[in-house]
């Protein structure tokens, strides 16, 4: 498709969606179904102006991927509620761990069993599928750093944080394919992927978000007339800690999510801590007249916010428009559409159940936290970095059409039931 046509399509897309945000927000569904069915009909399935082959732009939709979603991890962890306390986190993290986990088993076993996969092409594409998506998930995330909705806390919270802790097994599925060094019995894979990635990931992350409310802080606290571009410190500790994570073999998600998290964190502890000291001086420059306004005492985390909201609607609507043009004829079948049934009504509901029967969940909570499992852009991304780093053609095309079917479905099935579900049995509460 020549570039004239690509911009007149995504031109078209992007006042549409402007243009009718008042609509789509009362609509039953969401909105990435719009950008779906348009991708659809433009794509091989109906009008064919453009086909966009998930192999051959493995790369290229690696990074587009990767950074829709470290975006949406950044501004996931910085909705989280404060304080953090484990009671308030110990469901997130048996879910975002232990649940996914779970969840990779069965898929796994599904696929080797049913499919006749390889046990490393099972594994792998369990991991790939197995991690909630933090970009489509918007109508069942937190919608604001205040919000004190406990599924969507669990939602949001489970999302930022499987999103790295599925990375050891995507490497599982690779060292059992050939294409990653495991070590003998897995001590390497263990002791590495495992070990090392994911704590590193967190230490680096907390650090970085720590490092950077303490110098927004003083900057602002030296002089009320100190400006801070927000939306660029944002995105610079995001690409700060995330290429420090890279560099020492750290799961750079998590680094970004727990950045976000002690960004806010650290921000508001700072704010009581300093509050009765700002009074005083607010009264001493009114005195003065000169005005200090609350509006410049505005925190990092929350003004980045609204940035960040922005470019998350923006990689959803591009990717999920790609994703409809990704998608033939020949990719529904009953092994896809039966692995994507399996997802939604087995692996996942079951992982929760299991996962959450120790604690004092409701079973209303439990069941809306189990159908409520979106996968989407994460999943790309990995399905991207597996086929980048050394997936045969035939494996490649192989999980193309598993993952891109659920993803799709996930989007219809979700996208169409959260408005009616959420409004029906929870919201009511």
């Amino acid at each position: 498709m020549e570039n004239g046509t690509w911009f007149l399509l995504i031109g078209l897309l992007m006042l549409a969606r402007g243009l009718t945000s008042t609509i789509l927000t009362r609509s039953p569904f969401s909105s990435s179904i719009v950008y779906l069915a348009v991708g659809l009909i433009a794509g091989p399935m109906v009008l064919n102006l453009f086909h966009f082959n998930a192999v051959a732009e493995a790369p290229l939709l690696e990074i587009l991927t990767e950074v829709a979603v470290l975006i949406s991890l950044f501004s996931a962890g910085i909705k989280m509620p404060v304080p953090v306390t484990v009671k308030q986190w110990t469901r997130p993290v048996l879910l975002a761990w232990a649940a996914m986990a779970i969840t990779v088993v069965l898929v796994a076993a599904f696929t080797y069993f049913v499919f006749n996969l390889p046990i490393g092409l099972a594994v792998l594409l369990g991991a790939i599928l197995a991690p909630t998506d933090p970009v489509l998930a918007t109508d069942v995330q937190s919608r604001h750093p205040g919000d004190k909705d406990h599924l969507r806390f669990n939602l949001t919270c489970e999302a930022g944080m499987n999103d790295g802790s599925a990375f050891p097994f995507v490497m599982l599925g690779l060292g059992l394919l050939g294409l990653h060094d495991l070590g003998d019995w897995g001590w390497k894979w263990i002791a590495l992927d495992v070990l090392w990635a994911t704590s590193a990931a967190i230490a680096i992350g907390i650090l970085g978000g720590m490092l950077l409310a303490h110098i927004g802080w003083k900057l602002r606290g030296s002089d009320f007339k100190q400006e801070i571009l927000d939306d660029l410190a944002g995105l610079g500790l995001i690409a700060l800690v995330y290429g420090i994570s890279l560099s020492i073999d750290a799961w750079g998600f998590l680094t970004v999510f727990f950045a976000g998290v002690a960004l806010r964190q650290t921000e508001l502890k700072l704010s009581k801590r300093h509050s009765r000291q700002l009074e005083l001086v607010k009264q001493k420059e009114s005195a003065h007249a000169s005005g200090v306004d609350d509006a410049e005492q505005t925190i990092i985390s929350v003004e980045s916010l609204v940035f960040g909201a922005h470019l998350e609607r923006l990689s959803e609507m591009l990717l999920v428009f790609l994703l409809g043009g990704m998608l033939a004829f020949q990719f529904w079948n009953w092994q896809t559409v039966g692995l994507a049934l399996f997802l939604f009504l087995v692996a996942r509901p079951l992982s929760v159940y299991i996962t959450l029967a120790g604690t004092a969940t409701t079973w209303k909570l439990r069941s809306m936290i189990g159908w409520f499992g979106v996968r989407g852009i994460g999943s790309i991304y990995y399905l991207m970095y597996a086929i980048v780093h050394g997936l045969d053609q035939a494996q490649a095309e192989q999980l193309t059409q598993f993952v891109l079917v659920v993803v799709t479905l996930s989007i219809i099935l979700h996208g169409t039931s959260v408005k009616p579900i959420m409004e029906k049995f929870w919201r009511r509460k």
